[in-house]
């Protein structure tokens, strides 16, 4: 007998269990998470509220768990279902609640099934579908799926959902100039004007673990909600986030502040993972040109070929990322929807979706801005 529960938070759960079903990935980590959580950026009032699906075994340690919230709205999930919702409250229904499998405010990829024993999937995900048809909610989504467990959500029947992001990856550079060598010459031109004029009279420096003080959190949350004004209305973390993230992840936060004398103008946050470095937000207090790219693009390159990482995963959207090295890539999404006439219509949709997203990434990745002979190797 296998049983699945919901616990209240995944402060509730041990977090040495939890974060050994991980695989490393920092925003599904117990750190994170539980981050979001105490410091009220996920929780009563915000819309999402924990949820996590966990199975244990005989001695009562975690073998599987989901990190899932219950949604009374689609904001901050960067994989957009609102004419979905729409279409549902037409035809009379309820599209929310529903349930949520995600790294809250973070389209980045990473495991949505946290797992001890493949196996364990099927029953992990019809527990998911069992919290939908007990509670009457519309729909579960898993966003951001790390493509190795995509067959697990396929072999469940859900549906797959896919979009594109702009990744940097390493082909074994030594430094950045190497990186540029693989640049067509115009392209290569380009990148180092606007580096030089985004380095002009300011210091950029990299900050990790202890060396990001309570100052710089204060300087990061203004750029932050800077940001945050002009995208979305209303920033989704709250001030106590960053010093969480900062106490409870130590160096897997990489923060990247451009000074002009003692003063910090801008910053660009990322978190460090086994293998990658993932560009979460950015916000600056002066309009310098190029000191966007150079903080959130160029130095995350140096950063991780400092580090040894494969690639850089520079967050959602932005296709000004293309002509800076970054490169198109599919992601995947997971979603099962509980009506089967709901079902169908949102299938059919899916399939012709996937076909123009995969159109459209044959269309990016022949505009690279890399020499023909290097991207055709």
């Amino acid at each position: 007998m296998i049983e699945a529960r919901i616990a209240g938070s995944v402060g509730e759960l041990p977090a040495a269990q939890w974060d050994a079903l991980t695989g490393g990935n920092p925003f599904v980590s117990h750190a994170f998470l539980t981050a979001l959580d105490d410091s009220g950026s996920v929780g009563p009032g915000t819309g999402w509220s924990p949820a996590p699906i966990t199975i244990s075994d005989a001695q009562g340690s975690l073998i599987a768990a989901l990190p899932a919230y219950l949604k009374d709205h689609s904001q901050g999930e960067y994989v957009f279902d609102h004419a979905w919702a729409d279409a549902w409250h037409r035809a009379g229904g309820s599209y929310y609640p529903k349930l949520q499998i995600a790294a809250p405010f973070t389209p980045a990829t990473g495991p949505r099934l946290l797992l001890a024993d493949p196996m364990l999937a099927g029953p992990l995900l019809r527990a998911a579908e069992q919290v939908c048809e007990q509670n009457g909610l519309s729909s579960a989504h898993a966003t951001f799926i790390e493509p190795t467990q995509l067959p697990l959500f396929e072999e469940a029947g859900w549906l797959l959902r896919s979009d594109i992001q702009f990744h940097w990856v390493d082909r074994g550079y030594a430094d950045f100039d190497q990186f540029l060598g693989a640049l067509s010459s115009r392209k290569r031109k380009d990148l180092r004007k606007e580096r030089a004029a985004a380095q002009q009279g300011v210091t950029i420096r990299h900050l990790s673990g202890a060396e990001i003080r309570p100052e710089h959190w204060d300087a990061f949350w203004a750029f932050y909600q800077d940001t945050g004004s002009r995208k979305w209305g209303q920033p989704y973390l709250t001030r106590e986030a960053f010093d969480l993230f900062g106490e409870r992840l130590g160096d897997k936060v990489l923060l990247i502040m451009a000074f002009v004398g003692d003063r910090p103008i801008a910053g660009a946050l990322n978190f460090i993972g086994d293998d990658v470095l993932y560009g979460r937000y950015w916000g600056a207090v002066v309009d310098k040109p190029f000191l966007h790219f150079e903080l959130c693009y160029y130095q995350a390159i140096d950063a991780a070929i400092a580090r040894g990482l494969s690639r850089v995963e520079a967050g959602a959207q932005g296709g000004h990322k293309l002509a800076r090295g970054y490169e198109p890539v599919q992601t995947w999404s997971a979603h099962h929807i509980v009506h089967p006439g709901f079902r169908e219509a949102v299938a059919d949709f899916l399939e012709r979706e996937r076909a123009g997203v995969a159109s459209d990434q044959l269309y990016l990745a022949d505009r690279t801005p890399f020499r023909k002979e290097s991207s055709s190797a």
